[in-house]
C-alpha cells in the first residue's frame, strides 16, 4: 500500500466500475510538416546527420515511418526543409551608408553562427541552393546589401555565392578541426602538433616556405582564419567594384566612336 504526503496509507488504484466510462487517453499531437521538421532538427543537433533517417524520425514521433511521407516526400526533401527553417537565424542587415564592408562581415558572421549552432548543418548546406521561402528572402536581402556597395550585377551575384560558399566550407572545416567531443578535439590538437613538427623538420633548402609557414598552416584558431578569409574576399569585391567604376568613368569620358 502506498502512502500520501501526510503519511496516511493510500489504497491501491481502484478499477473503474463497469457502468462508468473509462478515462480517455490524452489526444495525440497531430502530425504536421512543421512538427516533423522541428523534430528532425532536434535529432540532427543531438545525434548528427548520419543518425537522421525517416525510420529514426518516425520512432521519435511515435508513428509509422510511412505516415511521414504524407507530409515529406523523402529524406532529401526533409533536409531541404530543415535547412530552410534554420535560415531564419541569419541576420542580413539593411544597408547603411558608410558601413558596407562591416555589414557584409556581420552577415557572414551571423551565417557562421547558425552553422556552428547546429551539428552537421554545413554538410547539408554545402551542395544545396537555399530555395525555400526563408532562403529566398535571405538571398534577396543579401543581393540588396551587396548591390548597395556599388557592385555591378555579375560581381554582386557571384560575390553572394562566393561568400556563402566560403562560410559554409569554413564551418565544415572547423567541425573537422574542432570536433564536438572532447576526445575529438584532443585528437585534432595532437595531429596539428604532429603536422607542425613534421613541417618544421623538412629541409629548409628544399621547402623554405613550408618550414617558415608551419605555424599558420597548422593553426587551430578558426576565428582568426575566418576573419582573414572575409578580409580577403571583401577586399577583392571592393577592388572589383572600383575597377568597374573606373571603367564607367573612362567610357563616359571617351569621345564618341566615328561612324
Amino acid at each position: 500500500m502506498s502512502r500520501s504526503e501526510e503519511g496516511r496509507p493510500m489504497p491501491e488504484e481502484i478499477p473503474v466500475p463497469p457502468w462508468r466510462r473509462p478515462k480517455k487517453a490524452p489526444p495525440r499531437m497531430p502530425l504536421t510538416q512543421d512538427r516533423i521538421v522541428v523534430t528532425a532538427l532536434g535529432i540532427l543537433d543531438a545525434e548528427g546527420l548520419d543518425a537522421l533517417s525517416m525510420r529514426r524520425l518516425a520512432q521519435e514521433l511515435k508513428t509509422g515511418h510511412a505516415s511521414l511521407y504524407a507530409h515529406v516526400g523523402n529524406r532529401d526533401e526533409l533536409l531541404d526543409l530543415v535547412f530552410d527553417i534554420v535560415l531564419t537565424e541569419v541576420e542580413v542587415p539593411e544597408p547603411e551608408p558608410g558601413r558596407w564592408a562591416e555589414q557584409v562581415k556581420e552577415m557572414c558572421r551571423s551565417l557562421r553562427r547558425m552553422f556552428l549552432a547546429h551539428r552537421d548543418l554545413a554538410r547539408i548546406a554545402i551542395d544545396r541552393v537555399p530555395l525555400g521561402p526563408n532562403g529566398m528572402v535571405g538571398m534577396e536581402r543579401t543581393m540588396n546589401l551587396l548591390r548597395s556597395g556599388g557592385l555591378h550585377d555579375e560581381l554582386a551575384a557571384y560575390g553572394g555565392d562566393l561568400l556563402s560558399t566560403f562560410v559554409t566550407a569554413e564551418a565544415l572545416e572547423q567541425s573537422s578541426r574542432n570536433p564536438a567531443t572532447e576526445q575529438g578535439r584532443e585528437q585534432a590538437g595532437v595531429f596539428a602538433d604532429q603536422l607542425h613538427g613534421y613541417l618544421k623538420s623538412l629541409p629548409a633548402t628544399s621547402f623554405p616556405n613550408l618550414v617558415h609557414l608551419a605555424g599558420p598552416i597548422t593553426s587551430l584558431d578558426s576565428d582568426r582564419r575566418f576573419e582573414l578569409g572575409l578580409e580577403i574576399i571583401i577586399a577583392g569585391l571592393l577592388a572589383g567594384a572600383g575597377e568597374a567604376a573606373d571603367d564607367r568613368v573612362r567610357t563616359a569620358g571617351s569621345p564618341p566612336a566615328e561612324s
